[in-house]
């Protein structure tokens, strides 16, 4: 049958209007394009935002034909034969477009479909051919079925874990981001926590492997001193094997990096990433000063061997001062990595007592409060005018957990532990987005991007919470929520 292109349009729009009811999104303050993609669909306040992806399809490309545009100096006669003699079925030119034919491939195409298309494209009548590309309504919202239980994400005003529910739009702007970018495996988050179970079904996709390392074969391939450490640092056990035998630190992984829209589990802020594991804390939670400096140690020398490690992961405090930790941190700093700290659980003022290694002045630290889905800082969470930065997500955070440990996959954590994996996943997104970022520019588009809350003016410095579409550059996403 000819195509037609009023009757593509057409059902190009059926289908994004049949896709509405899939999706929502918030309100938007302006119509916006809500995508980066190839296409774009532009959407009226209120409306689900879609984007359309462009994709070819594996294998059976001669389904779908392809494009030619000739030159206005050949004639239409002449392509025509062209196509004839190439034998290429139900070709058709567009009656408002004199300069395009489709065309089906032909039946029997010895010589494939690319060699097929560069040879016509060789035609000095011909100014260029492309398949016949596939588009589809794409929504952000990934397939993971424990999506829904992400406010942090995507707070459409659910119910979390069964109970009261949200208000909508008191979240992370995770969804919106993805607009944008939903991650790369080019860049490094460093989790200095227990370890992190690296098996995990929805982990083991985006974990960092040290390339230089054979795995389990006995050996310090790469000279480093440490054998098979393939997945990272275990400080405690001083051997390659960071696996985590508490579950804190899957649980952070997963906020940073569980693998995005493969239908299992959940979706971390970045579907793509790549997770170091630096174990320093032990199966009861505890670690001691020596082996933290070990985690930032070993992640600076891969830093300078070459690994793209710009995140460390720190959800975790306690102690004193210590001066050999805080020089540790500016190492970090002169080697380009952000250390985001989680802000503490006292429900205290670090501004008058101080929550190490979050409370450490030091340029590349980024501090982080806990916040609730109802837009308040969580009643656990320290805070800070002068020395807490912002507030993230931070109670009942569902992700990943140890099998194990748990007998399940997934359970929902509260913390400001929970909310620190929120920001270093941000930070990874936007390395993504330009991988060019100095830490002080990554550090200040996270703070500068914040959605002001009147809960946490004068609690924490920037008063706002973490907005990760904004600091990615969408501007049209309005989260602003009105105190009652």
């Amino acid at each position: 049958m000819r195509p037609s292109t009023l009757k593509h349009l057409a059902l190009g729009c059926a289908v994004i209007a049949a896709a509405g009811g899939i999706g929502l999104m918030r309100r938007l303050s302006v119509p916006q394009s809500c995508g980066r993609s190839v296409h774009q669909v532009m959407v009226e306040p209120g409306q689900p935002c879609f984007s359309l992806t462009q994709e070819t399809v594996a294998g059976r490309p001669e389904s779908y034909g392809f494009i030619v545009k000739y030159k206005q100096t050949a004639k239409p006669k002449t392509i025509a034969t062209l196509l004839e003699q190439m034998n290429v079925r139900q070709a058709h030119r567009y009656a408002n477009l004199p300069l395009f034919v489709f065309g089906m491939y032909p039946e029997n195409t010895l010589e494939g479909t690319n060699a097929f298309l560069e040879r016509l494209g060789k035609h000095p009548d011909v100014e260029y051919v492309e398949p016949n590309y596939v588009y589809k309504a794409l929504d952000t919202r990934p397939d993971d079925p424990g999506f829904a239980e992400q406010w942090g994400h995507f707070n459409d005003g659910q119910p979390i874990k069964g109970g009261r529910p949200g208000i909508p739009g008191v979240d992370a702007a995770v969804m919106a981001a993805w607009d944008v970018t939903t991650g790369s495996g080019e860049v490094v988050v460093a989790v200095i926590d227990t370890g992190i179970d690296y098996a995990h079904e929805d982990l083991a996709d985006n974990m960092w492997v040290n390339e230089r390392e054979i795995p389990d074969n006995g050996l310090d391939d790469d000279g480093n001193g440490i054998v098979d450490d393939y997945y990272g640092y275990n400080a405690v056990g001083n051997n390659g094997r960071p696996m985590d035998d508490n579950g804190h630190g899957t649980h952070c992984a997963g906020v940073i990096g569980a693998k995005g829209d493969n239908g299992t589990g959940i979706a971390g802020v970045n579907w793509n990433v790549r997770l170091m594991a630096l174990k320093f804390l032990d199966a009861s939670g505890r670690g001691t000063l020596n082996d933290a400096l070990e985690c930032i140690d070993y992640a600076i020398a891969m830093k300078r061997r070459g690994v793209n490690v710009r995140v460390l992961s720190n959800s975790w405090g306690g102690g004193g001062y210590s001066r050999a930790l805080e020089e540790a941190i500016r190492a970090a700093n002169a080697n380009d990595i952000l250390f985001v700290a989680a802000a503490g659980n006292t429900g205290t003022d670090n501004d008058r007592f101080p929550h190490y290694p979050a409370s450490y002045d030091v340029p590349n630290i980024v501090s982080v409060a806990a916040l609730s889905p109802d837009d308040k800082l969580a009643p656990f969470s320290c805070y800070g005018k002068k020395t807490v930065h912002l507030a993230a997500p931070g109670v009942d955070v569902y992700s990943t957990v140890p099998v194990s440990i748990f007998g399940e996959g997934y359970r929902h954590f509260s913390g400001t532990s929970m909310a620190t994996p929120y920001v270093a996943g941000a930070a990874a997104l936007l390395l993504a987005q330009d991988q060019a970022l100095s830490v002080k520019q990554l550090k200040g588009r996270l703070l500068r991007s914040v959605t002001p809350a009147a809960t946490l003016a004068g609690r924490v410095e920037t008063g706002g919470r973490l907005n990760i579409a904004r600091a990615l550059g969408v501007r049209s996403v309005e989260q602003v929520v009105t105190a009652e």
